[in-house]
């Protein structure tokens, strides 16, 4: 089988031959942190994430590399962890092989090859593996859509396919080509008891990879078909969808092509979409972009935390009145203390995000995937990076919390050093690994700067010609961003910058001189001339702290605000509060002073705002009480941001705070 090797094949996101997309990605590892905020992540990443994550998944207590030696017949034992552990095993290799693409660790590929080995032998001879099915007495293979295979199946085809570029092995590509063979077999027939298998969709995603590495269409093919079989039949209970909600909740009762609103499952409906457009690039089906357009817009606009979290309940109905779990509600429906807002849900949204943005050409959407990585993404680790949230919530209160997903702590008020229910910390920790990837992307005949941090890039644009730039800045603390041309061509080339939507004000200047070219907040400001080697573009963003209100229907925020500085949403904490003081009595003071402040010995090492509250005294706890004017007690403290809450013990903590003018 051929294998596509042209110059820009290395991408997470392998789009470098994909026709309907306007900004390819850059090979993973052409750019690296090297200074800042994300190199910080990374190397936490490398040296505390993975190896205390590793001892988890490949000890007795995450049990999943037991669960492939007991389905390769090396170990006794009943499989643990949930159906989809499978895939949270593919998500920590995933994030590993980033790792090794960076720093060329010898080390990491032989444990890698160590994992593959184990996974190959574990692998039946017609290519199935799916060590819950395997090992489980009673349990057949596509026998109800519960058991998540197609979830294990996608993150093989992405892991694997991210390990041949990287690495030009093929040993873990040729596992996930033997697996993806038998899936043809079975799902590209229209059969009836299969054609509802397709509901975690992972698999899309993957499929199309898949094709991107290997060509072969019959991969493309398949993806496209769990598309168009969504909606095509009675939404009913049959045999394969007991033990499982149905409808919305799966993606299952309206055809993607017709579907204007998000409903269901926020990671199922977010692997969907993003499926959804990884085939659109390659086949430019208008219906599939007009439904996906209508899909993000709805999202983003009406369905989307200021954290940029999505999913925003527990359980509760969609539309339809389909239950659903972990997932959308109605248009403006934001809960804080009970929002859901999983992790992965939040990952997935960027993820979509950043397939959009590649399609369109529109920094708009890195505006999402910056907000989710600064924010709803970071919050579900600890500082130290070794302590998880499933869920994201926008206000946690004393015993707000105390009700169980997946029979676990996924809604603890405090992180957990192990999540029975996986997905989410291997998610997170291969997304800090991959950020790089995303920090530019390629046009026709440019390059456009997508994410802020110091880092050099050493690539190729798409005609061949070698860029290298550097970027030096203390984003996103700081709003300058000092990006220098270190080698290019001799022609005109374009160097697109990102204009985040609330950097308004921004200026642009080259070698010191303004420029005469449209700085618009939410778009690319493009720069197009003859560069040399040593120009220099200087990116000034003001760095101001606003004040941020939700839309006149979202009913519990009504007259309430957040704060947030550059792409940083902040929170009140009660470590910052005195002793005995609950969340629910701060108020805002609306004319109270802001103050940035840099505190580089302070969680890991942040800027806080510094502002005064007011604590209200004299509620109780009735349901219901009179009211006299209330008096206030004015207290100097500080507002961290959201995403390191939950570092200093236990504690309450809000987003949004009523607002006293």
């Amino acid at each position: 089988m051929s294998i596509n090797i042209n110059n820009h094949n290395k991408a997470i996101t392998n789009n470098s031959e994909s026709p309907f997309v306007k900004l390819k990605s850059i090979n993973f590892g052409d750019c690296k942190w090297d200074s800042g905020f994300w190199a910080e992540k990374v190397k936490n990443a490398e040296d505390k994430m993975l190896p205390y994550m590793g001892d988890l998944l490949c000890g007795d207590i995450g049990h999943a590399l037991n669960n492939f030696k007991i389905a390769a017949g090396e170990k006794e034992g009943e499989h643990k962890g949930f159906y989809w552990h499978d895939g949270d095993f593919y998500k920590f290799m995933e994030a590993k092989m980033y790792i090794y693409g960076l720093t060329k660790n010898e080390s990491l590929l032989k444990e890698l090859d160590e994992y593959i080995a184990i996974i190959g032998r574990a692998q039946e001879d017609d290519g199935y593996i799916h060590t819950h099915i395997q090992i489980t007495e009673g349990a057949d293979r596509f026998e109800n859509r519960k058991y998540h295979e197609m979830y294990n199946f996608g993150h093989l085809f992405i892991a694997a396919s991210i390990h041949y570029r990287i690495t030009k092995q093929r040993n873990f590509l040729d596992i996930a080509i033997k697996q993806a063979d038998l899936l043809y077999t079975y799902f590209m027939p229209d059969t009836k008891h299969y054609q509802r298998f397709g509901f975690n969709q992972t698999q899309i995603m993957g499929l199309v990879e898949l094709y991107r590495t290997t060509k072969d269409e019959k991969y493309l093919k398949l993806a496209e078909k769990f598309i168009n079989r969504r909606g095509t039949y009675e939404i009913k209970h049959d045999d394969t969808t007991i033990g499982y909600p149905i409808g919305d909740m799966v993606q299952e009762r309206t055809p993607l092509r017709e579907s204007k609103e998000a409903v269901g499952h926020a990671v199922l409906a977010l692997y969907y979409y993003a499926g959804a457009a990884d085939v659109y690039a390659e086949t430019g089906e208008k219906a599939l972009i007009e439904a996906l357009d209508a899909l993000w817009e709805n999202i983003t606009g009406k369905k989307m935390y200021v954290t940029g979290a999505v999913g925003q309940a527990h359980y509760g109905a969609s539309t339809s009145l389909d239950m659903i779990e972990e997932g959308f509600i109605d248009a403006y429906m934001m809960p804080n203390m009970t929002a859901y807002n999983e992790t992965c849900a939040n990952l997935c949204n960027a993820m979509f995000s950043s397939r959009m943005m590649a399609i369109k050409d529109e920094s708009r959407y890195a505006d999402i995937i910056e907000l989710v990585l600064y924010n709803s993404g970071l919050s579900g680790i600890s500082v130290e990076g070794k302590d998880y949230f499933y869920s994201n919530p926008l206000r946690m209160v004393n015993n707000s919390r105390d009700y169980n997903s997946h029979a676990d702590v996924t809604e603890s008020p405090v992180r957990q050093p192990y999540l029975e229910c996986f997905c989410c910390p291997p998610n997170l920790v291969r997304t800090i690994c991959k950020t790089s990837g995303w920090a530019y992307n390629l046009s026709e005949n440019g390059v456009a700067v997508v994410l802020f941090g110091g880092n050099n890039l050493d690539t190729t644009m798409l005609d061949g010609s070698p860029l290298k730039l550097s970027q030096d800045t203390d984003y996103p603390w700081k709003g300058i961003v000092k990006i220098t041309v270190d080698e290019c061509k001799d022609s005109a080339f374009e160097i697109k910058i990102r204009i985040p939507k609330w950097a308004v004000g921004s200026s642009l200047k080259v070698n010191g001189e303004d420029l005469d070219i449209v700085v618009n907040p939410g778009s690319f400001a493009v720069i197009k001339r003859a560069w040399k080697v040593g120009d220099v573009i200087l990116l000034d963003m003001p760095m101001e702290v606003t004040l941020v209100e939700g839309h006149n229907r979202i009913e519990e925020v009504r007259n309430q605000v957040a704060v947030k500085r550059g792409p940083i949403v902040y929170c009140i904490e009660t470590p910052d509060l005195p002793k005995g003081i609950s969340i629910l009595d701060v108020y805002f003071n609306g004319n109270s002073q802001l103050n940035a402040i840099h505190k580089n010995d302070f969680l890991g090492g942040v800027t806080v705002v510094e502002t005064e509250l007011l604590l209200r005294a004299g509620k109780t706890e009735d349901m219901y009480q009179t009211v006299a004017k209330p008096s206030f007690t004015a207290f100097k403290t500080q507002l961290i941001p959201y995403f390191v809450w939950s570092n200093r013990e236990q504690a309450e903590m809000t987003v949004f705070m009523p607002v006293v003018w």
